[in-house]
């Protein structure tokens, strides 16, 4: 009997809904229908298939079709960071230039069809057909209506977080939730965007797991996504929420700061009790997507990594802006997740060479962003790495961590007027760090905590927008135009093309 398998063109990689607690988790890449949905243990293999999508997907996938969608580098990373104050990547000879993409997001003068822009809308919108998808057929299984009801609230909450990113970068954009709808969709405004996450979220939350289990959309994420959401509903809305981000994040229960700041960011980061949720790679099992590090560092710096000198290939490409690294205090453990200064061999102990028999030494200045020395900018050094590492990596890429959620209660706290309740949220994130608790707040101390305590996770973009400080000048970049329109990005022009219903944004 031929078999055949669900969801057709979009059949996606599962994984089991404990990913993560332990790097060797059996990984799932094929589901016949004829073993689906017979009963729960069935679904919850199918239903790791819509985890699995958080992975994303290479340029020669059907999913990707020639633009790398992966959440940890090209191009979703790379676009919300450098488009930020936080992060470029400067063209160094003929590398890195890609047709000015890179230099439209450093300059503020991306267009529709930037690739950056285009990836950032294919990752998300994959993960939601897909997710549309596997809703689809656990509501044609044979599972119990109770049972259905409880997996599809994990769905949903996945999708809604996909929505959030939708909401986020482009703003207006279509609802779609129905896996056989045939009619070409329409651009919803962008408030009704942000209604129906907060909807989805609310509606969801009673049947989402609860307490800690990691890798899995529970109550907690669903929380913190809601905090989230409402943080940044000014900019989204127009009307502010901050009173409903701290009644979303009083409900975020039974984690706790990590002594150490960088175990969020270890090799086996999945043993974090900070961490709300993340994306679980393990290499041994063919996930791909996690190789950010690899495309920061410059291409000999295999030998301070590895005696042998056979650490893969390196990019050197993304690096952290002018000015960045020497923003931290000195005593900022977070400091460290900036590199800087002169590379030397693990195994002699000699001064690493670049290819021009130049030293490898980091500098934070770049001279010139559009002709850099291959040395130039402090590279990003967050995520653990060891001699044993390949291309891929082994770190889970964090998406949440309980710091976010003390940083959410400081900002809101203040915005609402209760100075001293910010300060005791900010301050437990300041400790950590190994920093003195502030005795006073302003916005720009709150973004200066928000930049530093979360470099390299993603949402220096978002938090610019939030504090205004997007749309001004700052280093290589001259202030956005008046009418802010570069606060989402254009509709990409392969969108419009194919969907006539579409209209494109303001600005554009």
């Amino acid at each position: 009997m031929k078999t055949k398998y669900i969801l057709s063109s979009l059949l996606v990689m599962g994984a089991t809904l404990t990913a993560c607690t332990d790097l060797n988790e059996q990984l799932f890449d094929k589901v016949s229908m004829n073993d689906y949905g017979k009963n729960e243990t069935e679904t919850s293999t199918i239903v790791g298939g819509a985890y699995a999508t958080l992975r994303g997907y290479g340029s020669g996938t059907a999913e990707g079709n020639g633009v790398n969608c992966y959440p940890t580098c090209e191009y979703v990373f790379f676009t919300s960071e450098c488009s930020s104050d936080e992060a470029c990547i400067p063209t160094r000879g003929t590398d890195w230039y890609d047709g000015g993409r890179y230099q439209q997001l450093q300059y503020h003068t991306w267009d529709a069809s930037n690739t950056g822009v285009l990836s950032v809308w294919r990752y998300n919108f994959t993960g939601v057909s897909k997710i549309n998808g596997i809703i689809y057929q656990i509501e044609n299984s044979e599972l119990a209506p109770d049972s259905k009801a409880t997996v599809e609230a994990e769905l949903r909450g996945l999708r809604a977080y996909y929505y959030y990113n939708l909401l986020d970068n482009f703003g207006n954009v279509p609802i779609t939730t129905d896996f056989t709808q045939k009619e070409l969709p329409k651009n919803a405004p962008r408030a009704e965007v942000f209604d129906f996450i907060e909807k989805e979220l609310k509606e969801v939350l009673p049947l989402l797991p609860s307490g800690i289990q990691y890798g899995r959309f529970t109550q907690n994420v669903a929380n913190t996504l809601l905090a989230r959401l409402y943080l940044n509903a000014e900019v989204y809305t127009g009307k502010a929420r901050w009173q409903d981000c701290l009644d979303a994040c009083d409900k975020v229960k039974g984690y706790a700061l990590a002594p150490n700041y960088k175990a969020s960011f270890a090799i086996r980061n999945q043993e974090c009790g900070e961490i709300i949720f993340a994306i679980p790679y393990d290499h041994k099992q063919g996930t791909v997507g996690n190789y950010l590090a690899s495309m920061t560092y410059h291409y000999n710096q295999k030998y301070a990594f590895d005696p042998a000198g056979i650490y893969q290939w390196c990019g050197n490409g993304i690096c952290a802006q002018p000015g960045l690294y020497s923003s931290f205090e000195e005593k900022d453990v977070r400091r460290n997740c900036v590199m800087v200064g002169q590379q030397y061999n693990a195994a002699t102990g000699a001064e690493v060479l670049m290819d021009n028999g130049e030293p490898l030494n980091y500098t934070e200045n770049i001279k010139n962003f559009e002709n850099a020395a291959q040395n130039e900018g402090a590279r990003l050094d967050k995520y653990e790495w060891s001699a044993g590492d390949s291309w891929e990596r082994d770190n889970d890429w964090v998406l949440m961590r309980y710091a976010e959620v003390l940083m959410m209660q400081a900002e809101a706290n203040y915005r609402l007027g209760y100075g001293q309740n910010a300060l005791s949220f900010i301050n437990q994130v300041r400790r950590r760090a190994g920093l003195d608790d502030l005795t006073t707040l302003d916005l720009d101390a709150l973004d200066s905590e928000w930049r530093h305590e979360f470099v390299f996770e993603g949402l220096r973009r978002t938090t610019n927008i939030r504090f205004g400080t997007f749309f001004k000048e700052w280093w290589n970049k001259p202030a956005d135009p008046a009418d802010h329109h570069t606060g989402i990005f254009p509709i990409p022009k392969e969108e419009l093309d194919k969907n006539p219903n579409l209209v494109q944004n303001t600005g554009y």
